[in-house]
Order: C-alpha cells, then structure tokens, then sequence
C-alpha cells in the first residue's frame, strides 16, 4: 500500500533476500534504491496498491516496484546543488528532494520503467553484485 510504512516494509523484505542470497556486500546500495522506487511510487499512487519484485539471474539482481500509475518516470534536469541551493530550515527541510532517479541511476548497473500490460508500470534497477 502506498504510505510512508511501505518503504520500511519493503527495505526489511530486500535486506532478508540480499542476505539470503549472500549480497550483504551490495545491501547499502539495494537498500537505497528500494528506498527511492517505493517513495517515489508511494507518493505517484498514496493509498493505493504498489508490489515489489526482488529477483536474480546470470546478469545479477533486479529490484522492481510496480505502481498503477500509467505515467512514466522521468528524472530532473540534472545541477550540482550547493549549499546554497539548499534551504534546510525546519519548515522547508523536506522541500529539497527530486534527487532519487539520478541515485537510482548512480547506483545501479541499469535502471527503466515498463508499462505493464494490465496496467500500472514497473520501475527497476539492475545490480550487479
């Protein structure tokens, strides 16, 4: 479900097949990037449905969230952000984010999005572990 608790129970569900599978070396990055696809479609789709997918093959590991949103993804225009550029008071501390698609891109081997046939659309990253 697409609330603030789906990205705690979602890092616990990856952590437990990253640690299954023997990738704690690669758990902090999976782990964030988990952390970005959920939040990002938690806030596309609040209160509704969201799944996540944690598979492997002989290219490494993919980390997928589906959401029923028809729209694609689409990252920032890229900046280097200075301090400045920050507003970090109390009221606006939250106000600085948009920053997750270029992490999730930092972080993994491949990243996308494809629409599901039934609807909604996937949104993955590759690792390579």
């Amino acid at each position: 479900m697409g609330s603030a608790a789906a990205v705690g129970m979602a890092r616990t569900l990856a952590g437990a097949r990253f640690h299954k599978w023997g990738y704690s070396h690669v758990l902090d990055d999976a782990l964030l990037i988990v952390s970005e696809l959920v939040t990002n479609a938690a806030q596309r789709t609040p209160g509704a449905e969201l799944r996540l997918q944690v598979s492997r093959d002989v290219h490494g590991v993919i980390i997928a969230v589906w959401d029923g949103a028809p729209d694609l993804p689409h990252a920032e225009p890229k900046v280097e952000p200075t301090l400045d550029d920050l507003d970090l008071s109390e009221e606006a501390f939250d106000d600085n984010g948009g920053w997750g698609l270029h992490i999730v891109q930092v972080l993994s081997a491949a990243c996308g999005a494809t629409r599901d046939p039934g609807g909604g659309k996937w949104v993955w990253a590759r690792i390579i572990p």
